[in-house]
């Protein structure tokens, strides 16, 4: 009980460090608008693609207060290679390996989201500016190894989230999503949602504007709950430390890290920590 007490006292403080953010921040801002655009490359109406765009909305309801607007420009991904990227502060991806490696090349001043690629060499390669919100593959097949220590038998996977989830505000952001594209949110709208989140409050809390100064603030200094409850952070490998939900017949069963069994017991101990050698 007491365990759930401090949880709850946790997210509360945090909701309303949020609502001061509203509530303080406009007084130190000017009449200027501040636009902020992101570019996503990847096949239209994934649900990538739609939950950037449920974060988009959400950081310009919060853009209002602070003299902020938000703006989302869809590229094909064949015009890649001749497009202009100096105007965004972020680019969000659904790409293959060798597409992604090669965006990032082409950009290496522009933090550059992974959205739907769990491939574990990505992560080890240590690129500067990539930054993977899809947790990787070892980082699922971590959760589910630990879970089938206490079970197993489970048939269950290992996923970034279910339009089930309701701790820590999940609820909340499940109704939003579902009223605003009518389908539940899933690992990949999450991760869009997540990659528009995380930026525009960093931008909210520092005036960074400068894509060069949000990748050094989110290597060095991110710490993000993205509804999980837990605070979330990217390692030196790009990828972003986060809790997974077990999930079985399709209803959610366990979290990970599991308690009781996870060595070191927290989100460290799911995935790869470092760069290969």
């Amino acid at each position: 009980m007491r365990k759930n007490n401090m949880s709850s006292i946790k997210q509360f403080l945090k909701v309303w460090n949020s609502l001061l953010l509203l509530l303080l921040l406009p007084m130190g801002v000017s009449a200027e608008t501040i636009e902020v655009r992101f570019a996503y490359i990847g096949p239209e109406n994934h649900d990538a693609e739609l939950g950037a765009k449920q974060g988009l909305d959400e950081a310009n309801l919060q853009g209002q207060f602070l003299n902020q607007k938000y703006d989302l420009d869809i590229i094909n991904q064949d015009k890649i290679n001749e497009h202009d990227f100096s105007k965004y502060i972020a680019v969000l991806t659904v790409l293959d390996t060798p597409s992604y490696l090669n965006l990032v090349d082409k950009l290496p001043g522009i933090p550059v989201f992974n959205l739907s690629n769990d491939d574990d060499d990505l992560r080890t390669a240590c690129i500067n500016n990539a930054f993977h919100i899809i947790p990787s593959a070892k980082m699922k097949s971590d959760a589910i190894a630990q879970w089938k220590q206490k079970h197993p038998e489970s048939k269950a996977i290992a996923q970034a989230w279910h339009p089930d989830f309701v701790k820590f505000a999940a609820r909340d952001l499940n109704k939003r999503y579902k009223k605003s594209h009518e389908t539940g949110m899933d690992d990949y709208s999450w991760a869009g949602w997540a990659a528009i989140k995380l930026t525009s409050d960093t931008i909210a809390r520092t005036k960074m504007t400068k894509p060069s100064e949000i990748l050094n603030y989110l290597k060095t200094q991110l710490v993000f709950d993205g509804q999980k409850g837990d605070d979330m952070s990217f390692r030196e490998t790009g990828q972003l430390r986060q809790p997974l939900l077990l999930v079985e017949d399709n209803k959610i069963v366990a979290e990970a890290p599991v308690r009781g069994v996870a060595k070191p017991p927290t989100l460290d101990s799911l995935g790869t920590l470092h760069c290969a050698k």
